[in-house]
C-alpha cells in the first residue's frame, strides 16, 4: 500500500474497535456482514491501534435490483462500506481517490454507494467529486439515498469529471517539483526507492487538491491547463537516473498575492493544500524580495497519475 492506508482482510480487523459502533447503530446487522467477510480486503487507516478510516469496495455484475430505480445490467464498483473519522486532515478526499483507483484498475467506468441522508458531510464529498443522485434504497434499517459515479457521462468541470481529464482539449505544460517537497504533495507517486515513513496522515498529502505557490511568471496558465508534475534529481545520483516525471494535474485556480487582504487570509488559503509550514508560508507574504516580483501566482490543482488512452487520462 501506501505506507499510511494498509489493505487488511476483514479476519485481521478488531470490529470490536469503537470505530465501528455508529455502523452497528445503522445497520443492524453490520456485525454479522462483518464477519461473512473475514476473507475479503478493506482498506483502513490505524492509528495508535484505533481505526481512523475504513473502505470496503465490491465489484459487482448484472443490474441493481435493490434500489429504486434500479440500475440498469452492467459492471461498477460499489463502495459497500465508507466511514472516515473527520480530524481536519482531509482524510476522505484520500479515501475517495482509493475508491476511483480501484476502479480505474479493474477497467471498470462506474461506481455508487447508498447513504443514509443525516450523513451531510460524506454526501456533500460524494457530489463534490461527481456523484449523482440517481434514487433511495429501502431496507429494514431505513432508506438511503443512492449516488452514482460514471467517468463516461462528462460535464466539462474537472472537479465533476475527476479523475478524467481532457488532454485533446487542454494546453500542457512541465512542472519542476524538488524532491523533499514531491511526495509528500504527491504520496500516490512515491519512487520505489523512497521510504513510505515520509507519508503523514496531513491535509497537503491527503488531499485531492494541491498548492504550488511560485514567484515565476505564470499568469498565462488558466483553469483545465495540464501540468506534468517533473522530480528534479536530488543529490543521490545523476538527472538520467534520479529524475522522472510522475504526476498529471490540471490547474483548478490561479490567484496572485493582490487577491488577498490580509496575511492571515492568506494562510488560510494556502494551508490545507501546501507542504510549507504556516511560518514559511508568512514568510512567503511578507519577504520584501519576493514583494517585488509582480507575478507571483498560487495555482491550486486536482491531481491524478496519467493512465488510460491518448484523449482521456484516468487515475492511477
Amino acid at each position: 500500500m501506501d505506507g499510511l492506508i494498509q489493505k487488511k482482510r476483514f479476519a485481521e480487523i478488531n470490529l470490536c474497535d469503537p470505530f465501528f459502533d455508529s455502523l452497528k447503530e445503522d445497520y443492524s446487522s453490520f456485525s454479522e456482514w462483518f464477519r461473512r467477510k473475514a476473507n475479503e480486503e478493506a482498506y483502513i487507516l490505524d492509528f495508535n491501534g484505533k481505526i481512523q478510516a475504513f473502505l470496503y469496495l465490491k465489484k459487482e455484475f448484472g443490474p441493481v435490483e435493490d434500489v429504486i430505480p434500479p440500475l440498469p445490467d452492467g459492471t461498477r464498483i460499489k463502495i459497500g462500506t465508507m466511514k472516515i473519522n473527520p480530524h481536519g486532515t482531509r482524510l476522505g478526499e484520500r479515501f475517495i481517490k482509493k475508491a476511483f483507483d480501484y476502479a480505474i484498475n479493474q477497467g471498470i467506468s462506474e461506481l455508487y454507494v447508498t447513504v443514509f441522508p443525516k450523513h451531510v458531510a460524506l454526501i456533500d464529498l460524494f457530489k463534490r467529486y461527481g456523484f449523482i443522485e440517481h434514487g433511495k434504497k429501502v431496507s429494514p434499517d431505513g432508506e438511503e439515498k443512492v449516488f452514482v459515479k460514471s467517468f463516461e457521462h462528462l460535464t466539462g468541470d474537472i472537479l465533476l469529471d475527476y479523475p478524467i481529464i481532457n488532454a485533446k482539449e487542454s494546453r500542457k505544460y512541465l512542472l519542476g517539483i524538488w524532491p523533499k517537497y514531491h511526495t509528500r504533495l504527491f504520496p500516490d507517486s512515491i519512487l520505489t526507492n523512497e521510504s513510505f515513513d515520509m507519508i503523514e496522515d496531513v491535509s497537503h498529502t491527503n488531499s485531492i487538491h494541491k498548492m504550488y505557490i511560485c514567484s515565476m511568471n505564470v499568469s498565462p496558465l488558466k483553469r483545465g491547463d495540464i501540468v506534468v508534475i517533473y522530480r528534479t534529481k536530488d543529490d543521490k545520483g545523476p538527472a538520467w537516473y534520479r529524475s522522472v516525471a510522475t504526476s498529471i494535474c490540471v490547474i483548478e485556480e490561479l490567484k496572485s498575492k493582490r487577491d488577498f487582504e490580509s496575511e492571515k487570509e492568506f494562510v488560510d488559503y494556502c494551508k490545507p493544500y501546501s507542504v510549507f509550514t504556516e511560518k514559511e508560508l508568512k514568510k512567503w507574504y511578507n519577504d520584501p524580495e519576493r514583494k517585488r516580483v509582480k507575478s507571483k501566482l498560487l495555482c491550486k490543482f486536482p491531481f491524478d497519475r496519467q493512465h488510460g488512452p491518448d484523449d482521456l487520462t484516468y487515475g492511477r
